[in-house]
């Protein structure tokens, strides 16, 4: 396959033509003001040839370019900036192609840009220059250090020595984060028109321990639904019972109920669904050398048969919902 070099976006889809399958690139430009073949593209659609049914998998969090411009800002080095990556989870759900389901995957660091965040939960005490009236600036996680432009990394580690200039925030939320949620909106609106309901699996990691202070194991597996706002029941019970049968330990919106993707495209009323889906990273990788183990295999099998089982669900449980008097 010829690598397609610009800024934008790469949409993959398989064809079959007279000698055979072959696979073909679709490229949708979108101006960004990255250095060049850093972030190239950004972030990718990837779709199947043949759909199963509604259901994408995504995830925005295990990106692993780094743009150098970041790394002349930062104080951290590359392998302490990475302690925030979901790391190889996109690597893990590229089977569901072969499976019938679109992924999409970012390619840039969540700590550069987060997505999963509001697109301007921004923490004023890291920018030179004025902020946005509407930005927010007191949510939980800009407190945190854990904004749409994050400080800290791993340990509350800071990310910046000195302020960096709003200019730049605002630059990384225009080409990067606002192209990736439309990117992502048209997919989930395509899907919904297409078969009357559509269902985002947002695949993340997490740590295999709290930290310092709590190390206890977390659980293998934490889905986030909103504490069942964001998808039908039927989602989230066929996500959690294939996992627990196959001997997974699940965990169901704690410590993780799901964060600005899963709030803000899950309305199951309309027949739109969202669910998070948090892997203990010590189920496929070595966390401290950031590489995949034995099981990573396994995981991603097992994941495959997630996805069919998604797909079996009768479209008609994730429809909007209408009351027998209609």
């Amino acid at each position: 396959m010829d690598k397609c070099r610009f800024q934008g976006i790469v949409v993959k889809h398989r064809k079959v033509g007279a000698s055979g399958p072959s696979t073909a690139l679709r490229c949708i430009p979108i101006p960004m003001r990255v250095t060049k073949d850093e972030l190239d593209p950004p972030f990718e659609i990837l779709e199947p040839e043949t759909w199963r049914g509604p259901v994408v998998f995504n995830s925005p969090h295990s990106g692993s370019v780094y743009p150098r411009e970041f790394l002349v800002t930062s104080r951290l080095d590359v392998a302490t900036l990475r302690r925030s990556e979901d790391s190889f989870v996109d690597e893990l759900i590229l089977g569901l192609l072969r499976r019938g389901h679109p992924v999409m995957r970012a390619h840039f660091p969540r700590c550069y840009v987060d997505v999963n965040r509001e697109p301007y939960e921004l923490d004023p005490r890291m920018f030179d220059g004025r902020l946005p009236s509407f930005a927010n600036t007191r949510s939980m996680r800009v407190a945190g250090g854990l904004g749409t432009i994050a400080r800290v990394v791993g340990d509350a580690q800071e990310i910046y020595s000195q302020r960096i200039p709003i200019d730049d925030a605002i630059r990384r939320i225009e080409s990067l984060y606002k192209p990736y949620h439309r990117a992502l909106r048209r997919l989930f609106t395509r899907i919904h028109r297409d078969f009357g309901a559509a269902v985002l699996v947002d695949c993340h990691s997490m740590p295999s321990t709290a930290g310092t202070r709590d190390e206890r194991p977390r659980a293998d597996v934490v889905l986030g639904d909103r504490y069942g706002t964001s998808c039908v029941p039927a989602v989230a019970e066929t996500i959690e019972s294939t996992f627990r049968e196959l001997g997974y330990v699940v965990s169901r919106n704690k410590p993780y109920a799901g964060g600005f993707i899963t709030e803000h495209y899950g309305n199951p009323t309309v027949g739109l669904h969202a669910i998070q889906v948090e892997f203990n990273r010590a189920l496929y990788m070595d966390e401290r050398r950031y590489e995949r183990t034995a099981s990573f295999a396994t995981l991603a099998a097992d994941l495959e048969m997630l996805a069919d089982r998604l797909a079996d669900i009768p479209v008609q449980e994730l429809r909007p919902y209408r009351a027998a008097a209609e």
